[in-house]
This record gives structure tokens, sequence and C-alpha cells, in this order.
């Protein structure tokens, strides 16, 4: 018996209109991914991996086609619905970091738990926990400006941890670091995959990155290619 899935993706296409114009951002893609894995999706700039990724998260909605996360389809859900599923469900780690520059390394972490029940000094003691991981742990009352280009990312990694997800997705999340700092962040991302079972899903156009992955898979003009 392999792993439960944990994404299903079945004949999945998004069309954008613009203008008269319509373009096929996914065209008929199905993609299942299992509890504990970690997923590379590579292709090049406008294949359709931001799209898909986007769509998993409940970030934006499919043109057509079924989206299965943990089991909730998540096309049922409406928008409020959707974003408390998303709260509890999805950490999701941008490739640009929307920090918030006025607020220290654990307010920004703390942010996500706003919108649960828990106490002030709970939502503090989860912050603290999730910078700890990605070690951080000296640089909690930091702002932004007094990080590093890397440490700004980890603590945005942090942040996406913070109300224990099922699912972490990551957009290019080495794309404006320099090498040093990028293997740092992989380094914490293979770290929650192999030590802590977290689900991943990459999108990267950097082999090196998805060297960390257990899976890699490529998209092409919105095409999934097989394995």
């Amino acid at each position: 018996m392999g792993s439960p899935k944990i994404v299903q993706v079945e004949h999945l296409f998004k069309v954008f209109r613009r203008d008269t114009t319509e373009v096929v951002a996914l065209d008929d893609v199905s993609l299942d991914v299992a509890e504990g894995e970690f997923v590379a999706l590579m292709g090049p700039s406008g294949s359709g991996k931001t799209t898909l990724l986007n769509i998993i998260a409940g970030i934006d909605r499919a043109t057509s086609g079924q989206v299965a996360i943990g089991g909730t389809d998540i096309a049922e859900l409406d928008e409020d619905e959707l974003a408390e599923w998303r709260n509890h469900q999805i950490g999701f780690i941008f490739q640009t970091l929307n920090l918030i520059p006025v607020l220290t390394a654990v307010e920004n972490v703390e942010l996500p738990l706003l919108l649960t029940d828990l106490g002030r000094a709970e939502r503090r003691a989860h912050a603290e926990t999730a910078l700890a991981l990605v070690g951080l742990a000296d640089r909690m009352e930091h702002r932004p400006r007094q990080l590093s280009g890397g440490q700004e990312q980890r603590v945005a990694i942090a942040r996406s941890l913070v109300t224990d997800p099922a699912l972490v997705l990551a957009d290019e999340p080495t794309g404006d670091l320099d090498a040093k700092s990028a293997h740092e962040v992989l380094t914490i991302l293979s770290r929650l995959n192999r030590e802590f079972g977290k689900t991943i899903i990459m999108v990267t156009h950097d082999p090196k990155a998805a060297g960390v992955a257990s899976v890699v898979r490529h998209l092409d003009k919105g095409l999934l290619l097989p394995l």
C-alpha cells in the first residue's frame, strides 16, 4: 500500500481570455501527489507551472476539471469557505516574500494565526517554534530590512508552516536568492519533507533546486509531460 493521495487533480483546464483571444494555460492536466512526497514542477516560463500551483492552493479557479486536496473538492467551496480552508490546510511560499516591513520576524510569522481561535500567548509560542525550526531563533525581533534575503525567505517559510498545514506550496522559493541562501532554503525544505513528513510541491526552473525533490514533473505549453 502506498501513501494516501493528498492532491488529486483530474482533467484540469485553465483558459485565460484576453480581449477576443483565448490562452490555454493548462491543457487536460492530471496529477496525483501522495502524502509525504516532495514534487518539483519544472518547465519554461509560460508553461503553466504557477497557474497549476495557484489552482491547487485555491488562489485561482480552474475553467474545468477536478481538484481534491485531502479529499476536499475545493471547487465546491465558496470564497469564504475557501479562505478558511486555505488558512488551515495550505502553506504558501511566494517568490515575492510579502513580508510586512514594519513588523518583526515573529510578528510576520504570527499573521496567519490571527484568523484562528488561538490566544495571544499561544500564537506567539507557535510563531517562535516555526522560526526556531528554520534556524532564526536569534532573529525573532528583527524587521525584514535587518535580515538578509535568505533570512527573509526563511521567515516566509516559517510563516507558511505556523498553522501546521497539510500541504506546503512553494513558487520559485530560490528565484531571487544568491547560491548560499538558495542552498539554505532548499536544505530547510528538504528537512521539512524528510524529518517532518511535510508534503511539498515546488515550482522551479532551477535543476539544482529540483534535485532536492523526490519527484520531478515537467510542464510544457500547459501540458504535463509523462514521467
